[in-house]
């Protein structure tokens, strides 16, 4: 099944659900940065959560940034989800493995740390980022990030994400949002009804791993409260728009004289992409070029 994203409401307009499935971009994310089974699942939920949230933005140009900076090993992630459906992203310490928690799953909770805090910054492309800050609630980030929407965007929301790794890689990821709008925020019968149903969840990969379809997903959950599934479905991926010559031109920041002695000594310098791992050389005819423009600049400066 390719990775996708759909939109439903239901309770005439008063409850705004979609759905991901994220399985193919949560390998490549896997693949890309060596990720180990724990950091597989803090990644592929955030990766799943950018997807998630930056689909109720508007503009082409949307996107939103996701940063979790947790006292656990992992020390930080960082995911980038654009309006497209292009995301990317990547953990600090990609090697780190962890036993399972108590329940016998991937300690995600631990690996992130339940002390820390996390970033959500959402840039409407109108050139005003808007920015909130919310401390951990167990660094299970789908609890993060539901506290999140509760307080900075007060918007009552449960979010369920899920990621199935295995010595084979990712067989399942996806994650589901369930908002209530100002429309419904006073039926108490409705709202008990979801949390009821929602709580009755064992998670969201068993049900992709019984093969079942978002629309199928959704009729589960809110079938009887007048969902309307919504035609148009999105295509996802992990994708990077990084550039040769921006991440090279980075190379300036070491300055002249660093530069200078890599190119006296012939050695070929190395840029690589936080994001996404790929590599980039500079020859010496490059970083003899660099060092020009360098030069230049500085005296423009001067």
């Amino acid at each position: 099944m390719a990775d996708q994203l759909i939109r439903a409401v239901a309770a005439d307009g008063g409850i705004r659900v979609v759905g991901a499935i994220t399985t193919r971009l949560v390998e490549e994310a896997r693949t890309r940065h060596k990720l180990s089974y724990v950091a597989t699942a803090a990644l592929g939920r955030t990766l799943t959560a950018g997807a998630l949230l930056v689909s109720n933005m508007k503009r082409e140009d949307s996107r939103i940034n996701i940063q979790i900076q947790g006292d656990g090993p992992l020390g930080g992630l960082l995911v980038d989800a654009r309006l497209d459906g292009s995301i990317r992203g990547y953990v600090s310490d990609p090697s780190v493995e962890l036993p399972p928690n108590p329940q016998g799953k991937l300690d995600v909770g631990r690996a992130v740390g339940r002390n820390g805090y996390l970033y959500v910054v959402r840039d409407s492309g109108l050139g005003y980022p808007y920015s909130s800050t919310v401390e951990l609630v167990s660094g299970e980030i789908g609890e993060d990030l539901t506290q999140y929407l509760a307080t900075s965007e007060q918007t009552p929301s449960a979010l369920v994400l899920g990621v199935f790794v295995d010595q084979n890689g990712v067989e399942a990821a996806g994650g589901l949002l369930l908002q209530i709008l100002p429309k419904a925020a006073t039926d108490d019968l409705l709202i008990s009804t979801l949390e009821s149903r929602l709580a009755s969840l064992t998670g969201f990969t068993p049900m992709l791993r019984a093969k079942k379809t978002l629309p199928q997903i959704f009729e589960d959950l809110v079938g009887d409260m007048g969902l309307e599934i919504f035609p148009e479905s999105q295509l996802l991926r992990f994708h990077c728009p990084c550039d040769g010559n921006r991440m090279l031109s980075a190379l300036k920041l070491l300055g002249e004289d660093e530069l200078q002695d890599m190119i006296n000594k012939r050695e070929p310098a190395e840029a690589i992409c936080h994001f996404c791992g790929d590599k980039y050389e500079a020859e010496c005819d490059r970083l003899t070029d660099l060092l020009t423009e360098l030069k230049m600049e500085n005296a423009n400066r001067a």
